[in-house]
């Protein structure tokens, strides 16, 4: 089936996941910035550092669906599994901040990310196989790593990251003292979402020169 109905598909499901971020946020009692940041400040943080999150997969999952023409049967699976850990997203975010960035569900929150990320990975090893070996997504993300396709340097990087971060969190209180690995945790995914802030080039040159 064409790329088409899967993009405008997935499109859909992220500006939900957006649209219920945003409900989340507390609304101050008072009319101060005080007000606005003893009420809500933590949540807005934490609503920037997904929203990031959720903008950057939409931006990447558009550069990937634009190289190639077609989607199979495992390419609407591995897209619906990339949606799914997103989905869990506004939880975790919302768990996060109401807890002000406690060691557990900042933990999760570095889990769900780390998930989302490795379906990330699988949608675009999917995808371009699918696609063929002449396929510009097949041709882009073999560039880094010609043996494992779609396994590139900053994929490389975000899971090392990620899972410095949830070590992190984990060790926090316990190895690390209170807070300190939350704090190491949240400053690994940030690191993360400045990593991504530009979409993959390797799709970005082959989509310019179809």
């Amino acid at each position: 089936m064409p790329t088409t109905r899967l993009e405008a598909f997935s499109d859909g499901v992220l500006a939900i996941i957006i649209t219920i971020m945003v409900l989340e946020l507390k609304v101050p009692e008072g009319d101060t910035f005080a007000s606005l940041w003893s009420s809500t400040g933590g949540g807005l943080l934490s609503y920037l550092l997904s929203f990031a999150y959720v903008g950057i997969y939409w931006n990447n999952h558009h550069h990937l669906l634009h190289a190639v023409d077609t989607v199979r049967g495992p390419g609407l699976w591995a897209n619906l599994n990339l949606l799914f850990w997103l989905s869990l997203i506004p939880f975790t975010t919302g768990w996060m901040d109401g807890s002000d960035f406690a060691r557990t569900p900042v933990l999760v929150y570095g889990i769900v990310l780390l998930l989302a990320a490795a379906a990330y990975i699988l949608l675009e090893v999917v995808l371009s196989h699918g696609a063929g070996e002449d396929s510009p997504a097949h041709r882009a993300l073999r560039r880094d790593s010609p043996s494992i396709v779609g396994i590139g340097g900053k994929d490389r990087m975000s899971l090392v990251l990620y899972s410095t971060g949830i070590v992190a969190a984990l060790l926090d209180d316990v190895v690390l003292p209170a807070g300190a690995g939350s704090v190491v945790a949240i400053g690994c995914y940030v690191a993360v979402a400045l990593l991504w802030f530009i979409p993959d080039r390797r799709l970005e040159s082959e989509i310019r020169g179809r």
